[in-house]
């Protein structure tokens, strides 16, 4: 069963979205929203958006549908939502490791996924922003819109309509963990560039190499390789 409700406005989907399951079966329910007040991001990170300009969706997903692991999952979900934006857009979009939205060298998707016990069930709670019509982002330098990048507006209720049904098909059939992989290094942001990153507070060069099943990042620095978990390293862009 697949659902998307609306909420004119609202603190948070992830949030919101545990009164909509009420059902045993509940599957692949989506939470919308234009006017979101108190989002979160990864680790604590606050994600504002302008109202009326942006999209805050939620999907829950049933954990007893997934059979691959917590960081893979992970991965999947950027590379769908990368996917849907890519083929929307007609642009190259980047994964930024673990799991933001690059288009055109500004972010302007962030995505937090959690797990939570609802009514008995167990559930992935995927949550997204989109920046899709918002113009200006003041002190924000390396966020952007579809808009700013790409000049294109869409409406944002058909955008969110078109997500909702895209991101439940492709979870209906995981692809293997190697090729979600493969998937993720292949669009993975700034790959195989030299890039500034900040390590401990100090900024070093290094080179992306490729992120593994683990959720970690490996790093090509001056005195060899090294894997990061997110929060032990920044890049700068």
């Amino acid at each position: 069963m697949s659902q998307l409700f609306y909420l004119n406005e609202c603190s948070s989907t992830n949030d919101e979205i545990s009164k909509f399951l009420l059902y045993e079966n509940s599957n692949f329910i989506g939470l919308h929203t234009f006017n979101q007040t108190k989002g979160r991001g990864q680790y604590g990170n606050v994600w504002t958006q302008t109202a009326g300009k942006n999209l805050a969706y939620t999907l829950a997903v049933n954990t007893q549908s997934i059979q691959c692991s917590d960081f893979i999952f992970n991965y999947y979900t950027a590379i769908i939502i990368r996917d849907f934006l890519a083929k929307l857009a007609d642009h190259d979009v980047k994964i930024k490791w673990p799991n933001d939205i690059i288009l055109k060298g500004k972010k302007i998707v962030g995505i937090l996924i959690e797990k939570k016990k609802i009514n008995q069930n167990n559930y992935f709670i995927i949550g997204a922003g989109i920046n899709i019509l918002q113009e200006k982002f003041d002190e924000i330098s390396n966020a952007g819109s579809i808009l700013t990048q790409t000049g294109r507006q869409f409406d944002l209720e058909d955008f969110s309509l078109q997500l909702h049904e895209f991101l439940t098909e492709k979870l209906k059939n995981i692809p293997s963990d190697q090729e979600i992989l493969e998937g993720f290094n292949k669009n993975l942001f700034r790959k195989d560039i030299i890039s500034v990153f900040e390590i401990e507070k100090e900024r070093q060069n290094g080179i992306i190499r490729n992120a593994d099943e683990k959720g970690e990042l490996w790093i090509e620095l001056e005195d060899g390789m090294h894997s990061f978990y997110h929060k032990e390293v920044k890049l700068l862009y």
